[in-house]
């Protein structure tokens, strides 16, 4: 592990000084990411920025307009067990109880949660070729075991996929990430905050320097009443997903008057696409109208190989994932069959 200093600001302003000035800090909230990073030698910081104490961001509030508006220092324990999450927000609950393990989600925070890195193999073996982690240095998983990676949104430079459940969530809900940096204050619609490897797959996401994520908000319609998270993993326990699907629908005398569909373990960020949303509304809910979309979502899909399989897992768990949203039955926490 390398050396570094620590310091722990007072407030926001501070904090976002001490990031804005040194291009090797790094923010530590639960730490339940970057300590992993740390310890394989793939982060090498200068600095640790302490912001757990910083005061106002461990705060769940209603906003004004009818939403909900998380810190970003509230655990992800506290987002997934809050009864106005449950009660409004049911797929984001589902998404956080989907993903880690009860004592990671104790300690991870939200703007944790959409800092974290990937999970790619390659990114994590410093002996081998990265690109995210070195840039020109190549991408080893486009010709090496890649069943975990990316089919949507991939390129030469970077198949590697953004870990997160909660994300993809927070995508299909059209979420709002606040930040802060030496230019004040910004709103970033949650589409815009990840980003594809393009030509510079080292940066995950569209802060600038010095900026840190104060606050994730949500809008009034939490899609409550229909909607499903399924996760297809490898294991039933503590894995990250080969293909999730958050999948809400607000239904109007048995038509689909709005449809909100995002598919994680699929691409660098959670992916989305309106077109393939727009096909479904106005239409009753059926399997051929829901395969119509999936086809959509899926038209670009690219597979490396191993991960092939991704492309029709991914096709059919969209269809599953509307069907049960249509129909009112989530995807059970509990039993995690799927019939």
């Amino acid at each position: 592990m390398n050396r570094f200093t620590y310091t722990r600001p007072a407030d926001v302003t501070e904090a976002v000084r001490e990031v804005g000035s040194n291009p090797a800090a790094r923010i530590i909230a639960g730490g339940t990411n970057l300590v992993d990073l740390i310890k394989y030698n793939v982060e090498r910081p200068a600095r640790l920025i302490d912001i757990n104490h910083l005061p106002g961001l461990n705060r769940i509030e209603d906003t004004p307009s009818g939403g909900l508006r998380f810190g970003a220092l509230v655990t992800n324990s506290m987002v997934a067990y809050d009864p106005r999450v449950a009660t409004r927000y049911p797929m984001l609950a589902s998404a956080l109880l989907a993903g880690a393990s009860p004592q990671l989600r104790n300690a991870a925070s939200v703007g944790g949660n959409l800092m974290q890195r990937t999970r790619c193999y390659y990114f994590y073996d410093v002996a081998t070729p990265c690109n995210k982690r070195d840039p020109g240095a190549g991408c080893s998983a486009i010709n090496g075991v890649n069943r975990i990676h990316a089919i949507l949104g991939a390129n030469e430079r970077c198949i590697a996929t953004h870990p997160s459940d909660m994300c993809v969530a927070l995508a299909a809900l059209e979420a709002v990430v606040h930040v802060t940096g030496p230019n004040g204050d910004r709103a970033i619609a949650f589409d815009a905050f990840h980003r594809l490897p393009g030509d510079d797959p080292a940066r995950d996401t569209n802060l600038v320097q010095g900026e840190i994520i104060t606050a994730v908000e949500l809008p009034p319609d939490g899609f409550a009443a229909h909607y499903t998270y399924l996760k297809l993993r490898d294991r039933l326990s503590y894995a990250f997903a080969l293909v999730s699907v958050a999948a809400a629908l607000d239904m109007d005398h048995g038509h689909i008057r709005a449809a909100r569909l995002a598919l994680g373990g699929v691409a660098s960020k959670p992916w989305r696409d309106p077109a393939a949303e727009a096909l479904l509304v106005g239409l009753p809910p059926a399997s051929a109208t829901f395969s119509r979309a999936a086809d959509h979502l899926l038209a670009q899909a690219k597979g490396y190989g191993h991960n092939d399989f991704k492309i029709t897992l991914a096709r059919k768990a969209i269809v599953r994932a509307l069907e049960q949203a249509a129909a009112g039955t989530p995807q059970s926490l509990t039993d995690k069959h799927i019939v």
